[in-house]
């Protein structure tokens, strides 16, 4: 795959989007992203500027109230929650966030190559009428309501970020046609994601939560990728795959307690992108979430495209090291699993 088929969609207006002192999703997290762009773009890599979503693409997943919420806070400061705020430019920046995330998919499924979203804020909490987790919409459910819209059958939305994506849960968790997987540190904010959280009604076991006791790391996730995450995506048979790229699981990140280095994130992007060109005709579209040490984030920025626009692995090895937390995790995750996928474990 030539590096120009991959396409990069982020914007220097991310900044804008201001939060107190102190915060740790700060602007700077934006700066970093423009950093990682810029040189992506001097490499030779495509860019593009976001645009920002319309109001079709926000209502299929969001109550027309909470967006009317949302809305009336342009152009000035406002805390929806204890930790999620509003600035002037808030609404604006979200709107362009989950645009990006949009046209990731939108190239996706045009070119059959990735496309990858650089934003903030993130989005993986918002509920369909709640903010909270420092998120107002929610960027990769809106992606995947837009990929069904847009005629697919079957969507997978995996989340490797350390915190459990509630949001994207409760938005899909009876609907049959999003596969949503979240392998997260647990018990830990926002206090969801249990192993027996499986979906309801037709959506039974297109909930897949793999919940890991803090100090997780590399072995310990690829494991659980290779033995429930790739299994139950090769049995769905989603017609593409969006990644919910969560990197504050890195052992550097001050929020969370989970240990994954930069390569290990790597290998696990890897993995759901050689799913992607074998079995989704390359339709995998990238969305950033959560990472707050400002180094880290950028070295596993970089990696994300470095794995993107490099050719799909035949093989990957298994990671070496300790999988006794995964273990632990399986033991439970399968047996609420096998029911909907008997060939799991």
């Amino acid at each position: 795959m030539a590096k120009t088929d991959v396409l990069l969609i982020s914007s220097p207006r991310f900044v804008d989007h201001r939060t107190p002192g102190g915060h740790p999703e700060r602007p700077a997290r934006a700066e970093v992203m423009a950093r990682v762009s810029e040189r992506w773009t001097a490499g030779g890599g495509r860019t593009a500027a976001p645009e920002p979503v319309v109001d079709e693409a926000l209502a299929r997943v969001h109550d027309a109230r909470y967006l009317e919420a949302i809305a009336a806070t342009a152009g000035r400061r406002a805390q929806l929650d204890p930790d999620t705020y509003t600035s002037p430019d808030s609404v604006a920046v979200a709107r362009l966030a989950a645009g990006a995330t949009v046209g990731a998919v939108d190239h996706a499924l045009d070119h059959g190559a990735p496309g990858l979203a650089f934003v903030r804020p993130p989005g993986h909490h918002a509920e369909r009428a709640r903010a909270m987790g420092f998120c107002l919409y929610n960027n990769a459910a809106v992606a995947a309501a837009h990929a069904l819209a847009r005629g697919l059958d079957r969507v997978a939305v995996v989340d490797y970020d350390v915190h459990h994506g509630n949001g994207i849960q409760w938005i899909f968790y009876d609907d049959p046609r999003v596969l949503y997987v979240s392998t997260h540190q647990y018990p830990f904010y926002p206090g969801t994601g249990a192993a027996d959280d499986v979906g309801r009604g037709d959506g039974a076991g297109t909930t897949v939560n793999v919940p890991l006791a803090a100090g997780a790391g590399d072995a310990d996730l690829d494991r659980v990728f290779r033995e429930v995450v790739m299994p139950i995506l090769g049995a769905y048979a989603p017609d593409a795959v969006i990644l919910s790229a969560g990197f504050d699981a890195h052992a550097a990140d001050p929020l969370g307690g989970m240990r994954l280095s930069t390569e290990g994130y790597a290998v696990l992007t890897r993995r759901l992108r050689a799913f992607a060109a074998e079995r989704c005709s390359g339709r995998l579209a990238v969305t950033t979430e959560g990472g707050y040490d400002l180094q880290a984030l950028e070295d596993c920025l970089e990696s994300a495209l470095e794995v993107c626009a490099a050719d799909p692995p035949s093989s990957i090895p298994a990671v070496a090291g300790p999988t006794a937390i995964a273990a632990a995790a399986l033991e439970s995750v399968i047996r609420a699993q096998s029911p909907y996928w008997p060939g799991v474990g």
